[in-house]
This record gives C-alpha cells, structure tokens and sequence, in this order.
C-alpha cells in the first residue's frame, strides 16, 4: 500500500550554508561538509521555500483549435528564506560585493552597488535521524526585500538565490538517508 505516514516529512530544523563557487560539493545526505562552507544561522519561522518558475508554450493544432504539445520555454529554480541573525556572513551575503572589516574594536560594512557574487549553497533540512541535503553548486543572490528595523522584531534580510546549472548541467543534487526515496524504486 502506497499510504506511509512515516514517509510524510517535516522540515523540523536545518540550516542554510554558503561557500565560494568551486568548494568541494558533498556527496551524500550526512557527509562532513568543506569548512568553507559557512552557516546562515537562523531564519524566519516561515523557513526556506523552494520553488519553481517554468514556463510553458503550448502549441495549438489548426484543426480543432487543440493543444497537441506544449513545449518548456524556461525552467528556474529558487530557494528564499529570510535570515534572521546580523553576522558577517549574511551581511556579505545580503550586500553582495561588500565586506565586513574591523574598525577600530568595531566592525563596519561599505555597501557598495550589488556585484555578481556565485556561491554553492547548502540546505539541510532535519526531521529526526531523516535528512535531505540539496545542494546547488552554481548559485547566487538575486533579489533582496526589505529589511526591517522596528521594535519588537527582529532585523531580517529577506534573500533569494538562483540557481544556475553546474558544470555537469545540474540546477541541484538533493541526497537523501531515508529508504523511503528508494521504496518503489527497482535497484
């Protein structure tokens, strides 16, 4: 019987990581990752969304007016989340060509214009001993909201990336340690 309630998941924890583009990728869902992947640390309770965007032209037959193909024009891929704690590496992330220095016992940021910045990204997402790992290897910012500064709440950056393909064509490896991926599977 296809109906498993054991196989339904919950994105219960995880954490969302970033290194430069070219950073050894990880190979299965638990594999020690590179130390140049830096965390993300928290985000929002609305936790991270990935999401699809294609487009598709259907192709309409003369006779009958009937679609009788469509054909996909474009096909992206996006991960957003909001972060929510103020660190280096989500300010350098949130204002890509700009670096967090020290400033006299302090720290500062120039923002400066926005500047190309590909980076892999990591995503674990935790449900009990059941992980799922995606993996985008060519990704990088490309959209920002706003960022609030208000009593009662925190400071958020609000960030968005796509994912562009890798040098093997892949837009994204997921991995994953639950059997259940390969339940109805043949080997």
């Amino acid at each position: 019987m296809a109906l498993a309630a054991d196989e339904v998941r919950v994105a219960i924890t995880g954490e969302l990581l970033s290194a430069p583009r070219g950073t050894a990728a990880p190979t299965t869902a638990v594999s020690v990752l590179d130390p140049l992947f830096l965390g993300h640390g928290y985000v929002s309770e609305d936790g991270v969304t990935e999401n699809w965007d294609d487009s598709v032209d259907n192709i309409i037959a003369w006779q009958n007016a009937t679609t009788v193909r469509a054909a996909r024009t474009e096909s992206t891929l996006t991960i957003a989340c909001t972060l929510i704690q103020t660190r280096g590496s989500n300010l350098e992330l949130f204002y890509p060509g700009s670096q967090v220095e020290a400033n006299g016992g302090e720290w500062k940021i120039d923002v400066k214009p926005a500047t190309s910045d590909p980076r892999a990204f990591v995503l674990n997402v935790v449900d009990g001993a059941e992980i799922i790992r995606l993996y985008v290897g060519n990704g990088e910012l490309t959209e920002r909201g706003e960022v609030p500064y208000q009593s009662g709440e925190a400071v958020m950056y609000p960030v968005t990336i796509t994912a562009y393909p890798d040098d093997n064509g892949n837009l994204m490896t997921k991995f994953s340690n639950s059997a259940a991926w390969g339940e109805d599977i043949g080997s």
